[in-house]
């Protein structure tokens, strides 16, 4: 298992996206987040093709913290359905993912 988890999740604004991830960093949920606002999105939803401008959040953290991390997600998210993938990356900097364990 990975030393560190990579999680994607998209948010409807910047604001909110920012707002969120303030609360995980702070909850030491998160070492980081990036956000990359720009994002367009196609997707199926009640039936429909849509298409949506979002912003994604690249949020860094570690596997232990990972079930608290979907949670909050979950709970502070507005949307009905949230994105939330966590992905393991196959190779990490030592330093970087001793920052993070030391941060979260």
């Amino acid at each position: 298992m990975s030393e560190i988890l990579i999680v994607l999740c998209t948010f409807p604004s910047i604001e909110q996206a920012r707002q969120i991830g303030t609360v995980l960093v702070e909850k030491q949920l998160a070492a980081c987040v990036n956000l990359l606002p720009g994002v367009e999105s196609i997707y199926r939803w009640q039936e429909k093709v849509e298409t949506s401008a979002e912003v994604l959040a690249v949020i860094k953290t570690t596997p232990a913290r990972q079930p608290e991390l979907f949670e909050a997600l979950a709970a502070l998210h507005p949307y009905e359905v949230p994105e939330i993938v966590a992905l393991e990356p196959t190779a990490i900097s030592p330093a970087y993912a001793k920052w993070i364990s030391e941060v979260v």
